[in-house]
């Protein structure tokens, strides 16, 4: 079996099925397509496999016109049958991982991935996941369900994890150019894996062991989470001491050796950073230790939206104004700039907080054009992206900026707004009306 996937991958004859076709998905179906695999797409939302079929894409970087010409072409087959898992000689699995209510890990995207993965899984298939998750989970969580199929591992198929590292938006780094790491559950399939991805992404590493990739890729977002932590605690220690934190992290890296910049901002958004180290932490309380600066990090990063609104209700008092009844635009909900991905995005909770003190508010955001549901902000009314006119901004009593898109006119915005409170540093070059601008 080994030596037929081998031959399928060299000669690219493989065919790769990749589950979960959202922001990790969809640019690996790019980058094997580029290679020259054919691919197949499985995901259980009908919405998205219908729109990919009509060659439309639902993410703002990934462009319609190679979608279109992938379908059209039969490069690419979006499906939501799962039944068909068996067609694909490879499978990635890139569904999400997120936290339980407990800040406890939730697997059961994993798990009910792999349980449909066992029911078609056949003699020569290799089998990789892709989701953020502690050590061990490709091991004791996914390798018993695959088992139940009677196969042998690294006989009758393979397993292997290689931990996503997309990074949305950013224009430099592209899936199939970013070094991938490879760790496999044993020899056989970590060579198998590690050759499938050198026939499409620019550098593999290979490690010795699944639990190894799966640690690094924890560390990796655990030392933005703790470093971010920092500046955000500095942040509030130079408020208080009259010193500006982005002036002093602009100059600090002047230096060209021992300091990387990290900026302070109204929290922690997106899939990874705000989630990884809560599974890392996990991960030691299992094994019987505490993980206290880790601990202390989350702490916090979660602390960061009452810190702005409590700049909000300061800024507005002294104003005259309380938050209640006031008009409040928040602009920017995804969770960093110039993309529209919302997942995790300080920008809700900023949002719910805000009503839940009786402020009217509005948001404005060009990569979202209307707020999507989100699981953790079931309370949040159906809301649409605002016009920023100058009649609108001059009628709000404070207009708070949560991300920092580009597409903003920050000159704009302070020329017409009464008051305007930047958790992004976001209005720095902006010269006139600067009194107006209170910084959080």
């Amino acid at each position: 079996m080994q030596q037929q996937l081998s031959v399928k991958i060299a000669d690219k004859t493989a065919k790769i099925g990749i589950i979960g076709l959202g922001y990790v998905g969809l640019p690996l179906v790019r980058a094997f397509i580029k290679a020259g695999f054919k691919t197949i797409g499985y995901d259980l939302d009908r919405k998205k496999v219908d729109s990919l079929k009509a060659g439309k894409s639902y993410i703002a970087h990934i462009p319609s016109e190679w979608i279109k010409d992938y379908v059209e072409s039969s490069s690419f087959e979006p499906t939501v049958d799962m039944n068909r898992l068996g067609e694909a000689d490879v499978l990635l699995i890139c569904v999400p991982t997120p936290l339980s209510e407990s800040r406890d890990p939730d697997l059961s995207y994993v798990e009910s991935t792999t349980e449909a993965v066992t029911k078609t899984l056949r003699p020569g298939q290799l089998v990789v996941l892709e989701s953020t998750t502690y050590p061990g989970t490709t091991r004791e969580v996914m390798l018993p369900i695959l088992e139940k199929s009677k196969l042998a591992v690294g006989k009758d198929f393979f397993l292997a994890y290689s931990p996503e590292r997309e990074d949305p938006g950013n224009p430099d780094f592209t899936a199939e150019g970013i070094p991938k790491l490879v760790g496999g559950l044993d020899p056989v399939s970590g060579e198998l894996a590690t050759a499938l991805y050198s026939a499409a992404i620019v550098k593999v590493i290979p490690v010795s062991s699944c639990e190894v990739a799966e640690a690094a890729k924890i560390v990796e977002n655990t030392y933005r989470c703790v470093n971010i932590a920092m500046v955000n605690e500095l942040k509030v220690v130079f408020d208080r001491l009259g010193i500006d934190v982005w002036e002093v992290i602009d100059a600090a890296k002047t230096k060209p050796f021992g300091f990387q910049a990290f900026y302070p901002g109204p929290g922690l958004g997106g899939h990874c950073i705000p989630i990884d180290p809560f599974y890392l932490s996990w991960s030691a309380r299992r094994a019987g230790l505490t993980t206290r600066f880790i601990e202390l990090a989350g702490e916090i990063n979660t602390s960061m939206p009452l810190y702005v609104i409590r700049r909000v209700i300061d800024a507005l008092n002294d104003h005259a104004k309380p938050v209640r009844g006031s008009k409040i635009c928040v602009l920017g909900v995804a969770y960093k700039k110039d993309v529209d991905d919302p997942r995790e995005s300080p920008a809700f909770e900023l949002i719910e907080r805000l009503i839940e003190k009786g402020a009217e508010v509005s948001y404005s955001d060009p990569h979202v054009p209307s707020l999507p549901p989100m699981r953790s902000w079931p309370h949040i009314p159906a809301m649409q992206s605002v016009e920023l006119t100058a009649e609108f901004l001059a009628l709000q009593d404070c207009v708070l900026i949560a991300t920092d898109h580009t597409q903003f006119d920050y000159d704009f915005i302070i020329k017409h707004a009464q008051l305007v409170v930047d958790s992004r540093n976001a209005t720095q070059n902006v010269k006139q009306g600067r009194e107006k601008v209170v910084k959080a």
